[in-house]
């Protein structure tokens, strides 16, 4: 509506979002355009990489030119590019990997069911909430620590993972806008909500090929943290 009434374009941080729908519609079909990254690390992944959906023919025939040293034409070049298209590798890569992805975000659901069934309800964790009309792709299980009423905080739980041989990950800390090259331009507490979060968000082991008595494990060691 806001890009309505002003003539803006929408357009959406939709790294992590490959294989999400809300209502039946791949979440890429939202705005004017989302931009997705196939990095090694994604549910989806072509090694490295990235990908950008559009609704406008004109918009990704431009996508198109910037990526490809601007180049309009055989013989035409009308404009500044870059070399951003991606590698046959890659590309093969996700070719394979797109035929699992289904199966894989399977998996990821019966992991993540295991880690909601342990930690959900406990006083001073907070979970994503379960959304109507979303279909997830559960790239993360992302679990929020209240250290008071939780009895540790969201590092000592990391720290004491760690000690078992178990990776969790901070995601996301520090925040973009408190590292040092942008200090002076950007003001951490514009972003209240975020960098409460970011202090003490973790996000628990959560791939495909993880078993669910090693998921129930880390959750185990999780609440053994608590009170």
């Amino acid at each position: 509506r806001i890009a309505g009434k002003y003539g803006l374009k929408v357009i959406y941080d939709a790294a992590h979002t490959f294989g999400v729908t809300y209502k039946g519609r791949g979440i890429g079909s939202f705005g004017d355009a989302s931009c997705f990254s196939f990095h090694a690390t994604k549910v989806f992944n072509t090694i490295e990489g990235g990908a950008v959906s559009y609704t406008d023919e004109d918009f990704g025939l431009e996508l198109y030119r910037l990526k490809n040293f601007g180049i309009r034409g055989p013989e035409v070049v009308d404009g500044v590019g870059a070399n951003a298209k991606m590698n046959e590798f890659c590309a093969a890569m996700g070719l394979c990997n797109l035929k699992h992805v289904d199966e894989e975000i399977k998996k990821r659901a019966a992991v993540a069911g295991v880690y909601r069934k342990l930690l959900e309800g406990v006083d001073g964790l907070t979970l994503n909430p379960v959304q109507d009309g979303v279909k997830p792709n559960y790239a993360y299980f992302p679990v929020v620590f209240d250290e008071k009423r939780f009895g540790a905080s969201r590092n000592e739980v990391f720290e004491r993972l760690a000690a078992e041989g178990i990776f969790a990950r901070k995601y996301f800390y520090p925040l973009t806008n408190t590292f040092s090259c942008f200090h002076g331009k950007y003001d951490v507490n514009e972003t209240p909500e975020a960098l409460y979060v970011s202090k003490r968000v973790l996000t628990l082991p959560l791939y495909g090929e993880l078993t669910p008595e090693e998921a129930e494990r880390s959750g185990r060691i999780v609440l053994a943290c608590g009170k």
